[in-house]
């Protein structure tokens, strides 16, 4: 199926950011999104928002730590639409500190959400698109798996580990099955909410002064999405031209 126009596509952290970015973008070009991210009210909010402009939506509260809740946003796609073409993995959270901190729970938390969120989506959607025929991964990474910088070692390797999670799944795919790899520079996100606080100023000093908006990475992932089944664009990097 070439084109956007009635692709089923799920999205994880699709409650704002790129995700929600993604979620409108590809909705207005008419795919049927699927919506998973672990704030209810907003996935119900961004449903209605669809729908009032004619789109199609469905979506169920998604902690991408949990297996469960990966099989739960598939089958929500099969069973309200009847099949899935797209998986965008999405959901991310950048936990950023000096490893002189010593902050293994943040560690372990970024593992979880960024490397083995992935993981818990491949392993719900491989066996559904295998038994189709066809179907797309698309992973959100980073930048900062590109130019190793301090404060990010962990963070980063856990994009890096995608990186390479996926490329090697592109190579076990086949000719039928597509894996792409997004990396957004700096975005004017809720990346930093969760930062330590002279860390998080400087990282929204930068998004302020030179950020992209999310659409330019919802755009990226469309262009991946849109092209013909025996196209597949592998790896994407979308930053700010002021970025060093």
């Amino acid at each position: 199926m070439a084109g956007i126009a009635g692709k089923v596509v799920a999205i994880t952290g699709a409650s704002s950011g790129i995700g929600e970015a993604t979620a409108l973008l590809l909705a207005e070009r008419g795919a049927k999104v699927v919506l998973g991210a672990r704030r209810p009210e907003r996935l119900r909010a961004l449903a209605a928002r669809i729908e009032q402009a004619g789109g199609e939506a469905a979506w169920v509260r998604t902690d991408v730590t949990r297996s469960a809740d990966l099989n739960g946003l598939v089958e929500l796609a099969r069973d309200r639409f009847g099949r899935l073409d797209v998986l965008v993995s999405n959901a991310g959270v950048g936990l950023i500190s000096p490893l002189d901190d010593l902050r293994v729970a943040d560690w372990e938390q970024m593992i979880d959400v960024n490397l083995k969120g992935v993981l818990y989506g491949i392993a719900a959607a491989l066996p559904v698109f295998r038994e189709q025929g066809s179907g797309h991964f698309v992973n959100t990474v980073s930048t900062a798996g590109l130019r190793i910088v301090p404060l990010q070692s962990v963070y980063a390797a856990t994009k890096n580990a995608v990186r390479t999670l996926s490329e090697g799944l592109r190579q076990e795919a086949g000719d039928s099955l597509r894996v792409t790899v997004v990396s957004p520079g700096y975005v004017r996100t809720e990346f930093a909410n969760h930062i330590d606080s002279e860390v998080k100023a400087k990282i929204l000093d930068s998004m302020d002064a030179f950020g992209l908006s999310p659409d330019a990475v919802a755009r990226a992932i469309a262009f991946a999405v849109e092209q013909p089944d025996g196209v597949d664009v592998g790896d994407i990097v979308v930053r700010p031209t002021a970025q060093a």
